[in-house]
C-alpha cells in the first residue's frame, strides 16, 4: 500500500521514541519555573544541555564554555569583576549567578527585552558588545564541530526526536535553556529557616534578617531577593562618556534610564563577590556598608551579614547532578 504524505509523517511521528518527561523535585509549596511550549522539558535534552554547558568547544578558539563564567562552587557566577572573552576580549559587565534564572524576568542587568532563556543563551554565543564566545557568523563551524562527535549526534537524536535531532544553534539554544532551569536553589539556612525550621538561622542571622526588612528588602524582595526592576546604580555620568556604562538607557534611549540597572538576586551572595553591574564592590562586608538605603549602624552590620551568609545553598553549590558531567553516552573518556 502506498502511504499518503500524510501518513508518512504520522508514521514517522509514530516510530519516533518518547522522551522521558522531566520530574521536578522542588520544596513543597515551590512552583516550578515557567516552561515555553515550543521547548518541553525531558531528561535527554537537560543532559545535553548539561554537556554543552561546560563545552569550551561551543566558543571560537575552544577556550571559553558557559561554565567559564558561572562556576558552580561560586553559584554559577565567576569571582571577576568582568570576564574576558575569547582572544582576550575585555569583559564588560560582572557575570550574575544563575541560581532560580528560570524565574527571572528580565534575566540581565539592563536589558528588559532578555525574557527568554533560549533567546538569552544566543547573546554569549554569537553577541559581539562584547565578544564572549566569538561564535557571531560562525554557526555553521559550531554545528560542523558537534555533529563530528559520535555522542553529541545520538544526544541530539534523543533530545529532539521531533526534528530529527538537528545538531543546530536552534537546539543548541533550547538544550542550554533546558539546563539552566534546572540550576534550583531552594535549601540555604533562610530557606529551611522560612519553611518552619527556627534552629536554620543563628541568632545573629536572625535578627540580621528583621534589620534587612528596613530598607534593604525595598528591592531586594520576594523568595530570590530581587524584584526584578532597574533602579539607579553608582553615578549618573556624562552622557557623552564613551567609558560610561548607560545601563538601560543603552536599550530605551530614554535619559531617565541613565545608569539603571536590574536589582541582583541575594541567592548565594556571600559566594557571588565582587559585586555591582561592574564588580566595583569586592566583598560582602564593603557592600552592606556601602549600599544606599541601608539604615543601619556599625554595629547592626555584622548581623546584616550573617543573615546574607544564611542565603548560602551548599547543596545547590555541590550538587553533581549540575556539575560537569563525568560520562556520556555511558563513556567516561568522552
Amino acid at each position: 500500500m502506498k502511504l499518503t504524505g500524510s501518513l508518512v509523517v504520522l508514521a514517522v511521528l509514530a516510530a519516533a521514541p518518547v522522551a522521558a518527561a522531566w520530574q521536578w523535585n522542588l520544596p513543597a509549596g515551590v512552583t516550578p519555573p515557567p516552561v515555553p511550549a515550543g521547548n518541553p522539558m525531558t531528561q535527554a535534552k537537560v543532559e545535553l544541555g548539561r554537556r554543552l554547558f561546560y563545552d569550551a568547544d561551543l566558543s571560537l578558539d575552544g577556550t571559553v564554555s558557559c561554565a567559564t563564567c558561572h562556576e558552580q562552587h561560586r553559584g554559577f557566577t565567576v569571582g571577576n569583576a568582568t570576564h574576558p572573552g575569547v582572544g582576550g576580549a575585555p569583559g564588560r559587565r560582572n557575570v550574575m549567578p544563575l541560581a532560580n534564572v528560570a524565574y527571572f524576568d528580565p534575566l540581565t542587568w539592563a536589558d528588559p527585552n532578555q525574557k527568554s532563556l533560549e533567546a538569552q543563551t544566543l547573546v554569549p554565543l554569537l553577541g559581539t558588545h562584547p565578544v564572549e564566545m566569538g561564535m557571531a557568523g560562525k554557526e555553521a563551524e559550531l554545528s560542523r564541530r558537534l555533529s563530528s562527535d559520535q555522542c553529541y549526534r545520538q544526544m541530539f537524536a534523543e533530545a529532539f526526536p521531533e526534528n530529527g535531532g538537528r545538531v543546530d544553534l536552534p537546539n543548541v539554544a533550547r538544550a542550554l535553556a533546558a539546563f539552566e532551569r534546572t540550576l534550583l536553589s531552594f535549601d540555604s539556612p533562610y530557606d529551611r529557616y522560612r519553611r518552619g525550621d527556627h534552629a536554620a538561622l543563628s541568632s545573629a542571622a536572625a535578627r540580621g534578617a528583621e534589620l534587612f526588612q528596613f530598607g534593604c528588602a525595598d528591592c531586594h524582595s520576594g523568595p530570590d531577593l530581587t524584584d526584578g526592576k532597574f533602579h539607579p546604580s553608582g553615578r549618573r555620568g556624562d552622557a557623552g562618556d564613551p567609558g560610561m556604562d548607560h545601563g538601560l538607557r543603552e536599550i530605551t534611549g530614554a535619559a531617565k534610564d541613565e545608569r539603571q540597572f536590574r536589582t541582583p538576586s541575594l541567592r548565594n551572595v556571600a559566594l557571588t563577590a565582587p559585586y555591582m553591574h561592574d564588580g566595583s564592590v569586592p566583598d560582602l562586608l564593603t557592600a552592606v556598608r556601602t549600599h544606599g538605603g541601608v539604615n543601619a549602624n556599625e554595629k547592626d552590620i555584622p548581623e546584616l551579614v550573617a543573615f546574607l551568609e544564611s542565603l548560602t545553598d551548599r547543596t545547590f553549590v555541590t550538587n553533581p547532578d549540575l556539575a560537569l558531567p563525568k560520562t556520556a553516552c555511558g563513556d567516561r573518556n568522552y
